[in-house]
């Protein structure tokens, strides 16, 4: 494709990019007909097996499945009329989800067709949709973003909403749907096919694992898409932010990165720039360390850098670490139950009134925790709930936190003559930068697949299923395609105030060689500056280069 003028909304590099043919496994490149689906054995739950069964008796326990050489059953020829949605925030590489299912759609059958629903969820129920066709494709190919149909966070849980949806799909004679989302919304995507299948509707489910967040993989999933691009662009920042500690030798950066139930990106980030700080919720949570103590240790290395005259250096702070502090976590827990649907709490107006208000309703270990944040951190935390009713930590200025913490620690260092340095705090937060970049060539890839597979997992004939592509260390020719139950993936989770079904979250495991890697070399990180500076993504070049994995996907999966 030629490169339009800099007056089009398409950049040289943007026209030079919709050029790029993901690839795919090999077994998805040749004729339809020749691809078997091979099931495995019967699947569980991750936990919690009697109370997920009970609620999902229609399509708990399937098999896993994959595509292989072989005939192909009868039902991947039949016509279909496909509805795709894309769910949560956006994550790098979901229009070539929705490119891969559209091409895949398209080559099981020329007359199948895709209706994208507008706008997430709520456009199901809203019956907002527009049809997908080739011409409107080009020019989302190989770009960031979500925009060629809009996403949303509307969660669909009552019967009202499922029926709407159902009579909505069916009177546009749809018979698959496809979600694109993360935890919660492939949470969903079970709930609706359980919901379909005890109804006896003819419509199937397919979920997508996207989150940059990093936390919905599992022994099956081996990595959400977008968190390839998102995590390369944070540590292009971090790099740069270090390269200018370097420069300046004068501020302490504190950079707060997305990550509100895990800290994979933060971790990511770190295996990447080589901070002198990186801070993993999961660590603090398994040591019980306090706030009081995380602001010690952190003040601690500022100290002895500075007592070798380094008063700069870079600190990653995941932004669900509030959360991760005993304290804070019980706090956080009593005000999510408290607030969740508070009608009283609500017709307050004024910050002092709500602040006395869950004052009088917490516990006194609660009580004393909220006093002890700072009044912009209390507001924070008094915030809107997210849908799913929790705090909306990425509007924690954590960073801050940390830096209005450390400071009084080292203020109070420098009165009893321990300390001697300086220390000037600039806080960022890296987060909407990451969602919307143009995938890398591994995200281009791994999302094209993901969508292709989407599209015979529904000519399959199945529902409940999430889209997977695995062997991800190998060329993407030597992938293998195919679907995990939705339902293998399940645990029970307290929600507004009550139990219920969602996918579990993967956390950092302290045990595994990604952490173990970063906590060998974070004391050296720490008295040294080993700064790195992995640049801006590259789309040509050296494999090694162009074509690289997340750090932690290859210590995780490499021999």
């Amino acid at each position: 494709m030629k490169a339009k003028s800099l007056k089009s909304n398409v950049s040289f590099l943007q026209a030079a990019r919709s050029a790029y043919s993901p690839k795919l496994p090999k077994v998805l490149t040749g004729n339809p007909s020749k691809v078997a689906v091979k099931s495995g054995k019967g699947t569980h739950s991750i936990s919690d097996r009697d109370a997920v069964k009970k609620l999902f008796p229609n399509t708990y326990g399937q098999p896993e499945v994959s595509f292989v050489a072989g005939k192909a059953p009868s039902s991947m020829k039949r016509a279909l009329k496909v509805a795709v949605v894309l769910s949560g925030g956006q994550a790098p590489g979901g229009h070539n989800v929705v490119a891969g299912l559209f091409d895949g759609l398209q080559k099981l059958n020329s007359k199948n067709r895709l209706i994208g629903y507008l706008g997430g969820p709520s456009g199901l129920v809203e019956n907002k949709k527009v049809e997908i066709m080739g011409k409107l494709l080009e020019r989302y190919r190989n770009t960031g973003g979500f925009d060629i149909i809009g996403s949303g966070r509307t969660k669909l849980e009552s019967t009202e909403q499922f029926e709407a949806v159902v009579n909505n799909l069916l009177k546009e004679g749809i018979s698959a749907l496809v979600v694109v989302g993360g935890d919660d919304s492939n949470t969903n995507a079970a709930v609706l096919a359980e919901y379909f299948k005890a109804k006896d509707y003819p419509i199937r489910v397919i979920g997508c694992p996207k989150t940059i967040d990093g936390d919905l993989k599992n022994e099956q999933i081996e990595v959400s898409f977008g968190f390839d691009t998102a995590t390369k662009v944070y540590a292009e920042l971090a790099g740069n932010v270090g390269r200018d500690c370097l420069s300046a030798k004068k501020y302490w950066h504190f950079i707060k990165v997305m990550g509100r139930s895990a800290s994979h990106i933060a971790l990511e980030v770190a295996l990447k720039a080589h901070p002198n700080i990186c801070l993993i919720s999961e660590e603090v949570a398994a040591n019980q360390w306090t706030l009081a103590e995380i602001t010690e240790q952190v003040a601690k290395v500022v100290a002895e850098r500075a007592a070798r005259k380094m008063n700069y250096g870079v600190a990653i702070v995941p932004e669900g670490l509030l959360e991760f502090i005993p304290e804070m976590k019980k706090l956080i827990g009593e005000l999510n139950d408290l607030l969740a649907h508070n009608a009283e709490f609500e017709k307050l107006e004024n910050s002092v009134e709500k602040i006395n208000f869950v004052l009088r309703n917490l516990s006194a270990d609660s009580q004393n925790a909220f006093r002890s944040l700072p009044p912009s951190i209390q507001i924070q935390l008094l915030a809107d709930r997210d849908p799913h009713g929790n705090v909306q930590v990425s509007k924690i200025e954590t960073e801050k936190l940390l830096i209005e913490a450390v400071d009084m620690k080292l203020r109070q260092w420098k009165k009893e003559n321990t300390y001697n340095g300086k220390f000037s705090g600039q806080g960022h937060f890296f987060g909407y930068e990451g969602r919307c970049a143009d995938p890398s060539n591994f995200d281009a890839d791994y999302c094209y697949s993901l969508g292709t597979t989407a599209a015979y997992l529904v000519a399959a004939g199945l529902t409940g299923y999430l889209s997977s592509a695995r062997d991800l260390l190998k060329p993407a020719s030597q992938w293998r395609a195919g679907g995990v139950p939705l339902t293998m993936m399940m645990n029970m989770e307290r929600r507004h105030g009550k139990e219920k079904p969602v996918i579990q979250k993967a956390l950092v495991d302290l045990k595994g060689k990604p952490f173990r890697t970063f906590a060998a070399a974070r004391e050296k990180w720490a008295k040294e500056d080993s700064f790195t500076s992995p640049g801006p993504i590259q789309f040509w070049g050296p494999a090694e280069v162009a074509d690289a994995v997340p750090e932690t996907l290859r210590l995780e999966r490499g021999k």
